[in-house]
């Protein structure tokens, strides 16, 4: 890693919170990691085989979209991926209450796990949904949706796969779809302006609800690759 790699990923997208933790949710990182849980390592680990398409979820929040779509969807692979330890606990006791045998998690910074654990030509979709806005101007270099994530979701993506995303922030949802319009290994599957109706595979979260219930918009975004 180079001196200027080294700056570059001192700027994250996230802020490790030291949320409270429950015992429920420890027990389940004690217990069930070694099951669903893949350690984050510089290499590219052996997944789980069989499943006809791989699909990948970035900051999976308390887990309950990621499990809803892989229990409609066995034939699938899902793979999630969060840095807080809360959220991770939560999410596999919800794998283990659905007994789901296609769904592991990382809990590492998901650029460094596209960096070094997932193979060229491996996901058929990759997902954010509602990733945090940084709002401010000179917070935006913190967005994690910039040159470097669109290099690492097309060497990821199949021939045709989709990148999704998701954010109730306008001013967000046209930095991306600007970024991806103006991208040429990319084809937009939305109108005019990127966007897209949300596809019946992604949850509506009750936050979503509420936003909706107050006049807020919730943009969603779609492009393949080419």
């Amino acid at each position: 890693m180079t001196a200027n790699d080294k700056k570059v990923r001192s700027i994250r997208s996230f802020v490790r919170r030291g949320g409270r933790i429950t015992s429920s949710q420890r027990k389940a990182l004690e217990n069930y990691w070694p099951v669903y849980g893949i350690d984050f390592i510089y290499a590219r680990p052996e997944l789980p085989a069989g499943f006809e398409t791989a699909i990948l979820e970035i900051g999976i929040g308390n887990g309950e979209a990621l499990v809803a779509m892989a229990a409609a969807d066995p034939c699938s692979l899902y793979l999630g991926i969060d840095v807080h330890e809360p959220g991770i606990g939560r999410c596999l006791n919800l794998i283990r209450q659905r007994q789901l045998a296609n769904v592991r998690l990382v809990m590492h910074d998901a650029i460094e796990v596209l960096e070094h654990m997932i193979a060229p030509g491996t996901l058929d979709r990759i997902m954010l949904f509602f990733p945090d806005p940084w709002h401010k101007k000179r917070h935006h270099k913190r967005r994690i949706v910039n040159q470097h994530f669109r290099d690492l979701a097309y060497r990821a993506l199949t021939p045709a796969g989709v990148v999704h995303i998701a954010t109730d922030w306008q001013d967000y949802a046209e930095w991306i779809a600007a970024q991806f319009l103006a991208d040429p290994r990319f084809v937009n599957l939305g109108d005019a302006s990127g966007f897209a109706e949300r596809p019946d595979y992604r949850p509506e979260t009750r936050f979503e609800r509420r936003g909706r219930g107050l006049g807020h918009g919730v943009w969603d975004l779609l492009f393949a690759r080419a």
